[in-house]
């Protein structure tokens, strides 16, 4: 079956409904989703979204920047983040008016708390003094992704966008530099369609579960990154994914830093409070990457507290907060920690690690969520991307908490009024190619006729072992060779995968063996560009190679598909994108 939409937006988190939104009347706009457009994982998001409002203490937007441009380690580019933070309290304002519920100040303004990262100078007359923790952070109590996603679902039904749930997307119909449509699969039916469109954004979130724990929803599987990649186009700074700190133990279920900003307290077996040791001044709310590498290290130097299943955690001690905090700002949390590991946060520390929480590198866009052709200035004409899939790049080796939801709306409205404006200026239907569909049908075909073979899952548990182990928050030439080993043999053996399920009406067991591919595929990127980049930057620490290297190092990695090499191994071409630097020239991250 095949559709025509002026707009195929794929994926319903908040940067897709966010373009929707943008969408004017008279142009037909349609958006595809692999779940319910209110199980997107933006609803998991919990401690707010930032913007230097001011509601509650000084701050500016250029504190907000350099913030930024500071926790990405430097490789942010400084133009793109300008442009974010300049914008971000019209954004959140916006929002508001929309109809989003924001916790409140007691004068009624949009509350804010701290979060990790954040800060103002104590003299504001002098950027280099010393900075504290700045209350930036908007919020929702810590339900905000959940409160934005209905907001934005809301107002794109009442903007007349046509919803897709459960569509499966596995093709980009892309040709000669033109975008013209997806390929999808009804899960209900089986059914293949063909979404033909004058503009296709991707805004597919990210690949979190290329790894065993991780706060990302099982949607999380690099759909979108890996249809890109295998178009033909670039993907950029594949190496760096954010482990945040605090996931619960053994489950990875994300444990937000508003628990921190409240006045949470990580500590070890002792019952010290060892982010004073790594970040003297800002102590627990420095940067997710650092307070990261602080547990791992703290757990390797035999100072975490080992669980009944022989693995390590510490404790986030919440005991000593007001029971009015606990309930009405991070209610969520505590209830996490009581349903999930029987403990109770009012009396007893939260056991949490570090959990693989956000791919900062993805499909390169320029500030109007254009996808870019190469690693020059070439544009994709008819493609856009936002969200955890795209890459500005805003939040370069490291995001800050809470600049995922504010990516969200800056660049998912950005790249909605791009697309406006493409369609206004007389965008027309691009050709479809004359092969569309047949890549899927042929997967389909091949997967469900097998009878002998591997089913999926043991292949997705290594993976996902092997990542953790090889291709965390600490890495090594050692381990990450033999993670491309492993990888290779994983694909070998997905070349033969079989499924149990051989029929049409919502065979699951089909989309997880797709979806297995693509973590295969997008983990072999991953890899490549980790055992390239010979450097410690942000979420990529490279033990053998422990310091940042300025002088090599201050550019984006551009990772190309190209054809197998001959002994199946289909490593990815690597070139690379300087970044942009306006104002700040790297220093030392010091907190």
């Amino acid at each position: 079956m095949t559709h025509q939409f002026d707009v195929i937006i794929v994926g319903a988190g908040g940067a897709g409904l966010r373009a929707a939104v943008e969408i004017p009347a008279g142009f037909s706009c349609a958006v595809l989703t692999k779940v319910h457009p209110l199980r997107s994982h933006t609803g998991a998001a919990q401690g707010g979204v930032c913007a230097a409002l001011g509601n509650l203490e000084e701050d500016n937007p250029e504190w907000h920047a350099f913030d930024t441009i500071k926790g990405s380690d430097y490789l942010g580019d400084q133009d793109a983040i300008e442009v974010m933070c300049n914008d971000a309290p019209r954004a959140v304002v916006e929002l508001e008016h929309m109809g989003m519920p924001f916790s409140r100040t007691a004068e009624g303004k949009i509350a804010q708390r701290r979060f990790g990262g954040h800060t103002r100078p104590v003299d504001p007359s002098d950027p280099d003094s010393k900075r504290v923790a700045v209350m930036r952070s908007c919020y929702s109590a810590d339900r905000t992704g959940h409160t934005m996603l209905h907001t934005l679902y809301e107002n794109s039904l009442k903007n007349n966008v046509r919803f897709f749930s459960e569509f499966f997307v596995t093709e980009l119909l892309y040709e000669n530099g033109v975008a013209s449509g997806v390929i999808a699969i009804e899960i209900l039916t089986g059914e293949v369609h063909t979404f033909h469109a004058k503009a296709v954004m991707f805004a597919t979130g990210g690949d979190g579960r290329i790894w065993r724990i991780t706060s990302n929803a099982h949607v999380g599987t690099g759909d979108g990154l890996i249809i890109t990649y295998e178009a033909g186009l670039p993907l950029e700074d594949m190496e760096f994914m954010q482990f945040h700190p605090t996931g619960l133990w053994k489950l990875g279920i994300l444990v937000s830093e508003a628990a921190r900003g409240e006045g949470g307290i990580l500590r070890n077996k002792n019952g010290e409070r060892f982010m004073e040791r790594y970040a003297p001044t800002v102590k627990d709310l420095a940067p997710r990457d650092m307070v990261s590498r602080a547990i791992i290290t703290e757990i390797r130097e035999g100072r975490g507290i080992r669980g009944s299943d022989g693995t390590e955690y510490i404790l986030l001690d919440l005991t000593h907060l007001d029971i009015k905090i606990i309930t009405e700002k991070i209610p969520e949390i505590v209830g996490f920690a009581r349903t999930y590991l029987g403990v109770e946060p009012t009396k007893e520390g939260v056991p949490v690690q570090p959990t693989a929480h956000y791919a900062m590198g993805g499909i390169p866009t320029d500030v109007d969520g254009r996808v870019r052709l190469d690693h020059k200035d070439g544009i994709v004409k008819g493609f856009y991307a936002a969200g955890e899939c795209a890459c500005v790049s805003v939040h370069g080796a490291n995001r800050l908490g809470t600049n995922s939801l504010l990516d969200l709306i800056v660049f998912g409205r950005r790249g909605g009024k791009a697309i406006a404006n493409y369609l206004k200026a007389g965008a027309e239907f691009a050709p479809i190619p004359a092969n569309a569909g047949e890549k899927t049908r042929a997967q389909i075909e091949a997967i469900k006729s097998r009878t002998t073979g591997e089913k999926p899952a043991p292949i997705r548990t290594e993976l996902q072992q092997l990542m953790m182990d090889d291709v965390g928050i600490f890495r090594d030439a050692a381990g990450l060779q033999r993670a491309t080993a492993k990888i290779d043999e994983l694909r070998e053996r997905y070349s033969r995968v079989v499924i149990d399920d051989k029929g049409m009406q919502f065979n699951t067991d089909l989309l997880e063996a797709i979806e297995l591919g693509n973590l295969l595929e997008t983990a072999n990127v991953v890899v490549a560009c980790a055992l390239n980049r010979t450097e410690s930057r942000g979420g990529h620490s490279r033990e053998d190679f422990p310091d940042r290297d300025d002088q090599n190092w201050m550019k984006h990695t551009i990772a190309y598909k190209q054809s197998s090499d001959g002994n199946g191994s289909g490593q990815p071409k690597i070139d690379y994108r300087p970044v942009a630097v306006t104002k700040y020239q790297p220093k030392k991250r010091v907190y």
